[in-house]
């Protein structure tokens, strides 16, 4: 049993929440699930606390806008700069992807300073504090989000514990020039004595394809070429799979009654799964400031929930993002990346209102 826990697993899920229909994805889903949760605990705290649960709609209008605009722009401006700003319309195009958590760290707050000035008696570090809790939630959410996509993965593990991301060679073979009828990547049971500890694992590629006018023979010697070039020259192939370039592909065809079974047996790179990491580390920070929340409420020093998230998030998002891979290119060169960079003023930030909400002790109540 030990054993089955520590080996690598083949990830391969679908973006995609029904199939034939592209436009719902689980990461939108994810993402709007987390908004509409956080609306539904910012009712209770409210309630709890003797403020007017009507204000929470409006509390949450800006939450999506700041959350949105803030981790698009700060994708902008500190991931690809010349990309977008060369081509200004395209940083509306959300929907391709490239959104930065630390974006959203600095126009949530500035936000909900807007919020709170336009609304008598809700102090600013006592909306930030509640906001932020749910805000945990929902990054934990996002990142599950991340993993359906395949996507912000990390690096290499070296050892065979780990996820071997098949999603996108999926799509690389679907657009082979043949009638397929469905891919499917697995863990091949018959392969055990491969696994060497290395970190480069046996993976198999089961491709039905629609029989028509094609001989055994005739497919074999389209695939054997087209398949060998998908698994080893897209740059998505070499970082998820270790295909020798030298060797002849191993490639079995059953002739079935209506199509043919194309068994592709190759290796994949087991990685880190970061997603899951920071997810598992976001939701914990959830039920942290939660529980705080639930037994001191309004006794809890202003600032002190917001000080614990900046801490808690960003301090793991910092030792998460070693076993990350670069999102960009010029994070190559780096000794501690962007996201990095970014984390170090927002921890600091975590401890200065904790030491501060301390010594001030509990706030007045309005």
């Amino acid at each position: 049993m030990l054993s089955f826990l520590l080996s690598f697993i083949v990830w391969d899920p679908s973006p995609t929440v029904f199939e034939g229909f592209d436009r719902l994805r689980w990461y939108s889903l994810l993402f709007a699930l987390g908004f509409i949760i956080s609306q539904q605990i910012m009712v209770y705290f409210f309630k709890k606390e003797g403020k007017d649960p009507a204000l929470v709609d409006k509390l949450t209008i800006y939450m999506v806008l700041a959350t949105i605009l803030g981790a698009r722009l700060g994708h902008v401006l500190f991931y690809e700069p010349e990309k977008y700003l060369g081509n200004p319309l395209d940083i509306l195009k959300i929907w391709e992807g490239g959104l930065a958590s630390h974006g959203a760290a600095i126009s949530i707050p500035l936000a909900l300073w807007i919020y709170s000035k336009r609304n008598q008696g809700q102090r600013y570090l006592w909306v930030v504090d509640r906001v932020l809790i749910v805000t945990a939630m929902t990054g934990a959410l996002i990142r599950m989000g991340n993993l359906m996509n395949s996507e912000i993965g990390g690096k290499d593990t070296n050892s065979d514990t780990g996820i071997v991301f098949a999603r996108d060679t999926e799509e690389i073979l679907s657009s082979l020039r043949v009638p397929i009828e469905s891919i499917e990547a697995y863990k091949p049971v018959d392969r055990d004595a491969e696994i060497k500890g290395t970190g480069i694992v046996p993976v198999n590629f089961d491709v039905v394809i629609t029989k028509g006018n094609y001989t055994k023979e005739s497919l074999e010697s389209i695939l054997s070429q087209d398949i060998k070039y998908a698994l080893t020259q897209f740059n998505s192939s070499k970082e998820f799979l270790a295909e020798p370039l030298n060797t002849p592909l191993q490639l079995e065809v059953k002739e079935q009654a209506t199509n043919y079974l194309v068994t592709v047996k190759t290796l994949g790179r087991v990685k880190y799964p970061t997603q899951l990491y920071e997810a598992a580390g976001y939701f914990l920070t959830f039920l942290l400031l939660l529980s705080l929340w639930m037994k001191y409420k309004s006794k809890l020093p202003d600032g002190l929930l917001f000080g614990l998230f900046c801490i808690l998030v960003f301090g793991s998002r910092f030792v998460w993002e070693f076993f990350k891979e670069v999102q960009v290119d010029f994070e190559q060169s780096m000794q501690l990346n962007m996201g990095q960079l970014l984390s170090i003023p927002l921890v600091t930030l975590g401890i200065i209102l904790v030491i501060r909400a301390l010594k001030k002790g509990s706030p007045q109540i309005d």
